[in-house]
């Protein structure tokens, strides 16, 4: 699919982007070229001892920021697929700096969009979030406002030959910044701090994210939203999971956050099909309906259905989260 094609990856330094590249570079060992656009010269530079010019000849290193319109579009000559996932990310620290979460997740989607739609690019995958189904916070409605860009850039390719789509998915297990490892490095302290004991999150890892990603690029049509069928936890099971031993201390729900996370709201149920592994979200009255509805293992879901962490029909246990912890964290976990 990938090979003799040249990908560019946004925000290519951070936790997916690392496994991204790790995957691209086993799966597809011909690529053309792989171009890791981040912003940050520390971590390019962590990132490429791991990747030596002489024996990854066909990987680049661009540092850029995605609000810097210019840059990105000469970082996209001759590429053929963008994958976007450079975004500010942290809840709380978006309802202190909004214009800024602002300037990179919204007008940093738009210079992905121009730069495309102003080179050769064939196809654009963007990295969403749970919380952007209806959001509470800021990072959620800066995330919402940049699907809506990505899925309207359809209307506005002309004849180019250019899909958009977009990927949303729960939390990533072990990414930096996410509750596990913050469980992990606390538990020596003999306390975890719990927000809110009824609290639930979705829970992928980082391969089913990226493996979602490779799916979008070889399969969407133009326009959509994929979301994976994935598991819950309660947050009191990862804390039961990490520290078992630990007091759990109920410190309140932080600015911004919810007690359980949505990925497909009731109102978009109308224009959501079930396809298999995942769900898809259409545009409201979308051609793409009929074509999809076509294929083998595709239906229409309930009038009415909602995807939400906490009636989630699939669940992780204690064991489950510690089997997941030691395969996707951290191996020597033990309690």
């Amino acid at each position: 699919m990938l090979n003799n094609k040249s990908i560019l990856i946004t925000g290519g330094t951070g936790s997916f982007g690392k496994q991204f590249v790790k995957t691209i570079l086993d799966k597809f060992p011909d690529i053309k070229r792989l171009v890791i656009y981040s912003r940050d010269e520390l971590k390019q530079f962590d990132m490429a001892q791991s990747y030596p010019v002489d024996k990854y000849p066909n990987v680049r290193f661009f540092i850029g920021d995605v609000r810097d319109g210019e840059r990105l579009r000469r970082a996209c000559e001759g590429i053929d697929t963008i994958v976007h996932a450079a975004a500010l990310k942290q809840v709380p620290a978006a309802e202190y700096n909004p214009m800024e979460f602002i300037k990179t997740n919204v007008m940093g989607a738009e210079n992905v969009i121009n730069a495309a739609l102003d080179t050769n690019v064939k196809d654009v995958v963007a990295l969403s979030t749970d919380k952007a189904a209806a959001p509470i916070n800021l990072y959620g409605a800066t995330k919402l406002c940049s699907d809506k860009l990505f899925i309207a850039a359809n209307n506005i390719k002309g004849h180019r030959n250019l899909k958009f789509s977009v990927v949303r998915y729960g939390n990533v297990m072990g990414s930096r910044g996410s509750v596990i490892p913050f469980f992990l490095n606390k538990r020596k302290e003999g306390v975890l701090p719990i927000t809110d004991e009824r609290m639930t999150r979705f829970n992928i890892s980082l391969d089913e994210g990226v493996n979602m990603v490779l799916h979008a690029i070889g399969h969407a049509k133009g326009g959509e939203v994929f979301v994976p069928k994935i598991p819950s936890y309660r947050i009191t099971d990862v804390a039961e999971a990490i520290g078992p031993e630990c007091e759990m201390e109920n410190v309140g729900i932080r600015p911004g956050e919810k007690i359980h996370e949505e990925m497909i709201t009731e109102s978009d149920s109308q224009n959501t099909l079930d396809i298999g592994t995942y769900y898809v979200i259409l545009p409201n009255g979308h051609k793409l309906k009929e074509a999809y509805l076509k294929e083998d293992n595709c239906s229409s879901v309930p009038i009415g259905f909602c995807y939400n962490s906490g009636t989630n029909d699939s669940w992780l246990n204690v064991e489950d989260l510690r089997r997941l912890v030691i395969e996707h964290v951290d191996p020597t976990f033990s309690v």
